[in-house]
C-alpha cells in the first residue's frame, strides 16, 4: 500500500534524506523536517548527513511537526502536535493533539501522551491502521490533484 501526502504538507530534508515507509498518510500542513542539529556550528566541516526515518502506517495529522529522526510503525501523531528532534517514537504511540514532545527519551511502544501536561500513560492495545481513510483518499485523490509517481529504483518524481 502506498503512502498518502497532501498537497500543502511540507517535507524538508535539510540535513540528510528522510525515508518514509509505506501506508503513511501525511495531512494537510504537517511539517516533517530533517533539519541540522542546534549543537553543529555553522564552520565546522559538514557532518555526515543523518537519514530521518519514518516507519510503515503512521498517521500525521493537520497542522504537526515531527523532526523525530526515527519512527517506528503505528504511530498517530495528532492535531498540532510537535516531536522534536530528540525523541524515538518505537511503536504504536500517539501524540495528542497540540502536545509538545521534546525529549531526549525513547518513547516506549504503545505509549499515550495527552493533555495540556503531556502525561503518559500505556495503552492496552496498538492503534489499528487507518487503511479504509488511505483507501477512501487513493481512491478520490487522484480525481482532483495531478499526482506524481516515482519510477522503480528512482527517488525522483516523475510528471504524468
Amino acid at each position: 500500500m502506498a503512502s498518502v501526502i497532501h498537497p500543502k504538507a511540507r517535507i524538508i530534508a535539510e540535513a540528510g534524506p528522510i525515508v518514509i515507509g509505506k501506508g503513511n498518510l501525511i495531512e494537510e500542513q504537517a511539517l516533517i523536517i530533517n533539519a541540522p542539529s542546534d549543537n553543529i556550528t555553522p564552520d565546522t566541516e559538514d557532518p555526515e548527513p543523518k537519514p530521518m526515518i519514518i516507519g510503515t502506517n503512521n498517521v500525521l495529522e493537520v497542522g504537526c511537526h515531527s523532526q523525530a529522526m526515527k519512527m517506528g510503525d503505528n504511530n498517530i501523531i495528532e492535531l498540532k502536535a510537535y516531536v522534536g528532534r530528540n525523541g524515538i517514537l518505537t511503536s504504536g504511540c500517539l501524540t495528542g493533539a497540540c502536545c509538545n514532545l521534546d525529549t531526549f527519551k525513547v518513547i516506549p511502544e504503545n505509549m499515550v501522551i495527552y493533555g495540556a501536561d503531556c502525561l503518559r500513560r500505556v495503552q492496552a492495545e496498538r492503534p489499528q491502521p487507518r487503511t479504509l481513510q488511505l483507501d477512501f483518499l487513493m481512491k478520490i485523490l487522484p480525481n482532483y490533484h495531478h499526482l506524481k509517481k516515482t519510477m522503480k529504483g528512482s527517488s525522483a518524481p516523475v510528471k504524468n
